[in-house]
């Protein structure tokens, strides 16, 4: 999906051009892209466009297989009405960003499985792997976590993640006492479908680094349009790299259900 600049409604004097309508379908998938699925309310409000713009854009990439409309997950009691549809992005539609390499990724893991004997030795040795290129990854991040105040940490490694191509954010649980770290975009979602060590990897480092247990909710790998992680409210006192030792067990009890959805 090569992006193009361009504007977006019909102005009064005419239709945009061709190109233009690419231009401005390009920002709407972005969109979905750095902020998960959205309702063509939420797109509209975003890109200062009207719904009926979005809508039509919508349609347009519906029908080329870029996004595809899923009921808006609604937390507590539901009112009166049709819930909001939302719109995620699909395989297609990511792949058409930044992920050219990823079978070249799923290739390099299934040989190392196969060099270290396979089986459990192999899952094991792709473990070694994932962890050891996320460790890497957490050094670049905990200089800056250490300067940061507890209550912005979360916030820090969301900005530092979305530097790398992850388009994190992190914000208040909702109906809960914590915060939520969301990627919208996973560089890596197709390998870390099918070898979820990857995600397991990456959430045993947010743990380290926030100083306390975290629970994976959710992942894009999982086929959920975020990847999701639950960080319990108040509890990066600690310093980045020391978790709590009493959450020890915690924390590897939530890494080891990253990539699957547990609801």
């Amino acid at each position: 999906m090569a992006a193009h600049q361009g504007g977006g409604d019909t102005r009064a004097h005419g239709h945009p051009a061709p190109d233009e309508h690419h231009g401005t379908r390009n920002k709407v998938a972005r969109s979905i892209l750095d902020h998960g699925p959205s309702t063509a309310a939420e797109l509209a409000q975003r890109l200062e466009l009207t719904q009926a713009a979005v809508r039509r854009h919508l349609d347009a990439l519906v029908s080329e297989g870029v996004v595809e409309p899923r009921e808006k997950r609604v937390y507590g009691s539901r009112g009166r009405g049709r819930p909001a549809r939302s719109f995620a992005l699909t395989d297609y539609g990511r792949s058409a960003f930044d992920q050219a390499y990823d079978q070249l990724a799923v290739d390099a893991m299934r040989w190392i499985a196969q060099a270290a004997g396979g089986g459990e030795k192999g899952r094991a040795a792709v473990a070694d792997f994932a962890r050891a290129r996320v460790a890497a990854q957490a050094e670049r991040y905990r200089a800056e976590l250490e300067r940061a105040a507890p209550g912005e940490r979360a916030r820090v490694l969301a900005e530092a993640l979305s530097r790398d191509g992850y388009a994190a954010t992190a914000r208040g649980a909702p109906a809960s006492s914590g915060e939520q770290l969301c990627q919208h975009h996973c560089p890596v979602a197709h390998a870390a479908e099918q070898f979820p060590q990857l995600c397991e990897a990456e959430t045993e480092v947010f743990s380290r680094l926030l100083g306390t247990h975290v629970q994976r909710l959710a992942t894009i790998a999982h086929g959920d349009g975020v990847c999701t992680t639950f960080i319990p409210k108040g509890a990066s006192g600690a310093a980045p790299g020391t978790p709590k030792t009493s959450k020890t067990t915690a924390a590897t009890a939530s890494a080891s259900t990253a990539g699957r959805n547990p609801a």
